[in-house]
């Protein structure tokens, strides 16, 4: 059976920090599908497929690597694309408990669906999305926390 994992997140925008998770988890799993999840409750700075166009031209190197966006619950995302791992970046204590949260209530509604945590590297664990959005903002330069496919 391939070993199928989603990555899932905003990505508004994609982080140096989210690739470096990407880069090193790939070696884990067959197939590994980074969800660009589309929260309706949520206004985003980048719009969906501009979130997905930059993560395929980051990618398009790695077969491995599929892009998708997707609404709803993301156990019935796993379920849609035959996924039965889910990928999460921790940063800090903090990041671990909310994401722990999530992976249980996950497991109970799909079990056999299990999530698996990559801590950042030491150099990217104070880079967020959020963090960027506030930089972008107020004018200031996000080349060092983004990648260079992410332009606007």
């Amino acid at each position: 059976m391939q070993r199928i994992c989603l990555f899932p997140g905003s990505f508004d925008p994609i982080t140096k920090g989210h690739v470096d998770i990407i880069n090193r988890s790939i070696a884990l799993f067959d197939k590994l599908v980074i969800g660009v999840g589309v929260n309706s409750g949520k206004q985003p700075m980048f719009q969906p497929e501009q979130r997905v166009e930059w993560i395929r031209e980051i990618f398009k190197d790695d077969a491995r690597i599929e892009v998708a966006a997707y609404e709803g619950l993301t156990v019935n995302f796993c379920k849609k694309i035959n996924a039965r791992f889910i990928l999460r970046g921790v940063r800090y204590v903090s990041d671990f408990e909310y994401e722990k949260a999530i992976a249980d209530m996950n497991r109970m509604l799909e079990p056999g669906l299990e999530t698996v945590f990559l801590t950042s590297s030491p150099e990217f664990s104070t880079v967020s999305s959020t963090l960027v959005r506030d930089v972008i903002r107020n004018g200031g330069n996000v080349n060092m926390f983004i990648p260079e496919e992410v332009k606007w």
